[in-house]
């Protein structure tokens, strides 16, 4: 969005309904008012985020789509304004509980220098009724739709999404079941996964999970024996810690073996799982949370959705592709064979 479209644009509006407009100089980018006021517009999207300390000095900061602040914006902000009585407001349209506005504001709800307003089309007493069809209509058809542009929910059906295939709901394991084991390594700011599923049919179902940041190698194992009979079954693991893969078959876990991986893996591995209907339990939040958020690269400034896909909100994803891989791959051993004889 360019300054000429921001709020800027509304602000000038609202300066000539009330007759103002002698009282205030307006240029491309600033508004200077009576009283030595001045208010200016700067887009991040054109400037660095330390540009932002040219600001010191000014008394209020306003904050608009905040949503697609990062952090590193918001650190270079917060201590700009800071002469006594400054105050900083940010207006954003919620899209996901990562966004650093949104957890910076759940994250201090309890603190008294923080106020946040939530406001939905109900609040607005001047809501027109072309608008009020609109919202009827996607309420009706699309509920996510409705959640998210109507009622102020985080998106879960963007356009972007991967995975639109799949349902939380309980279910009963059967006693009979093939599992199917697989794990992702992390530590520091990425999570150790093991995930357990089976196939009935054509549905993948998702019983179990672990998940956990900061998970010390010798701490693996206890993480791991949360999921039922881990131990007892094969386990498709990530490759590229061989080390952690060694550890692990000498406490407690002789069946753990590498990824193969390969060339497109991880695209082929996608389109595998999303060939299937997947059912999770709901007891397996993060699956359900990386279910819903994994999603196709989108470019910033067209908003067009890009044909890679986002190395983020996957972990679970990639255990379920390693768990898998097996069935992948034979499946297409036993299609190649098919088309070589036909």
């Amino acid at each position: 969005m360019s300054i000429k479209d921001s709020v800027k644009r509304l602000i000038e509006d609202k300066i000539s309904a009330y007759g103002a407009a002698s009282l205030f100089k307006i240029t491309d980018t600033e508004i200077v008012g009576p009283h030595e006021s001045l208010m200016v517009f700067r887009g991040l999207q054109n400037h660095t985020a330390s540009s932002i300390k040219s600001l010191e000095g000014f008394n209020r900061g306003w904050f608009e789509e905040a949503q697609t602040l990062s952090q590193h914006s918001i650190d270079i902000a917060t201590p700009t304004f800071r002469s006594p009585g400054t105050e900083m407001y940010f207006s954003w349209n919620r899209r996901f509980p990562t966004d650093p506005v949104d957890k910076l504001f759940r994250e201090n709800a309890d603190d008294p220098d923080f106020v946040c307003v939530e406001v939905n089309y109900w609040d607005n007493p001047w809501f027109p009724d072309d608008l009020r069809k609109d919202m009827e209509r996607d309420r009706k058809r699309d509920h996510d739709k409705y959640d998210h542009v109507w009622a102020g929910g985080y998106e879960r059906n963007s356009e972007a999404r991967v995975f639109r295939n799949w349902k939380a709901e309980e279910f009963e394991t059967p006693p009979d079941a093939r599992f199917y084991f697989g794990a992702d390594w992390g530590f520091a700011v990425d999570p150790t996964v093991l995930i357990r599923c089976f196939l009935i049919g054509n549905k993948l179902y998702v019983d179990f999970e672990a998940y956990r940041v900061g998970c010390e190698i010798d701490a693996t194992p206890q993480l791991f024996a949360s999921v039922p009979f881990s131990n007892k079954w094969p386990i498709t693991a990530d490759s590229a810690r061989p080390e952690t893969i060694s550890f692990m078959r000498r406490n407690g876990y002789p069946r753990i073996k590498p990824a193969v991986k390969g060339k497109d893996s991880v695209d082929d591995g996608i389109e595998f799982l999303k060939s299937y209907d997947i059912i999770v339990h709901p007891r397996c939040k993060h699956t359900i949370d990386e279910l819903t958020y994994y999603s196709w690269k989108v470019d910033p400034k067209t908003q067009e959705i890009l044909p890679v896909l986002a190395d983020k909100d996957n972990h679970v994803i990639d255990a379920l592709r390693y768990a898998l891989e097996g069935t992948r791959r034979s499946n297409y051993s036993l299609s190649q064979l098919v088309s070589e004889t036909a």
